[in-house]
């Protein structure tokens, strides 16, 4: 069984997935299309794998809003901002 901590590790370890939380941190909620290009190098499959595993550890909120064209935003959940001010 996997400890916490090596989770963690794995998890934060992954190709973007700190700069990801960087740019986030710094930002606050941005649409994906923003973090796109802020992240300009990143391709876009990356940027969604990435996001979509940080939202499913609950790291990353995802909020659709159906306009024409939808609006996504992601933003740093209340586990992020504690893992950030340990990290920091």
């Amino acid at each position: 069984n996997p400890s916490p901590v090596s989770i963690l590790t794995n998890l934060l370890s992954g190709p973007w997935t700190m700069y990801i939380l960087w740019v986030l941190s710094n930002s606050g909620p941005t649409r994906f299309g923003a973090l796109k290009r802020k992240i300009a190098v990143i391709s876009t499959k990356m940027l969604t794998e990435r996001l979509r595993m940080l939202e499913q550890e609950e790291i990353l909120y995802r909020h659709y809003e159906p306009a024409v064209p939808p609006q996504v935003t992601y933003g740093l959940t209340e586990k992020a901002k504690e893992l950030i001010t340990i990290l920091e």
